[in-house]
């Protein structure tokens, strides 16, 4: 038990040691995203696609499959009635952004972006989870 705790204490000690998120960074991980959003709602392929990390970039190769694959597997964040942010969570120097977003059809949805700071500092999304959220009944 002793050697589980020394363990993840060694594994998680570099991330706990990362300055939080500061509201500048804050501001500018939601602006990115705000910006692509937009981007999508244009279908402006070449600004969404500027947008992601380079890593991002290199697997989809161009702008325009890139932006094939949001219009069809990622149509919530492709097109959005209504976008809300909620408290990002930090994971070393990158961070996750979850975003609730509302389809037409008004289904909500969360999707988790994977914000990565990129070596002259900006922010760019190094992916996005989608989920739909369930819906809760009272009891």
């Amino acid at each position: 038990m002793l050697r589980a705790l020394v363990l993840a204490l060694a594994l998680f000690a570099p991330a706990l040691a990362q300055p939080a998120i500061t509201a500048g960074d804050l501001a500018e991980i939601r602006a990115v995203i705000s910006r692509q959003i937009e981007a999508f709602r244009r279908d402006d392929a070449e600004s969404a696609f500027a947008l992601v990390s380079p890593a991002v970039q290199q697997t989809y190769g161009t702008p325009a499959r890139f932006l094939d694959v949001m219009r069809t597997s990622y149509h919530p964040v492709y097109r959005p009635a209504a976008v809300a942010f909620l408290e990002p969570v930090m994971f070393g120097s990158d961070a996750v952004q979850p975003v609730q977003l509302t389809d037409r059809a008004g289904s909500v949805w969360l999707a988790y972006f994977a914000m990565q700071r990129q070596k002259d500092g900006s922010w760019r999304a190094a992916g996005c989870h989608l989920v739909q959220r369930a819906l809760t009944i009272p009891t």
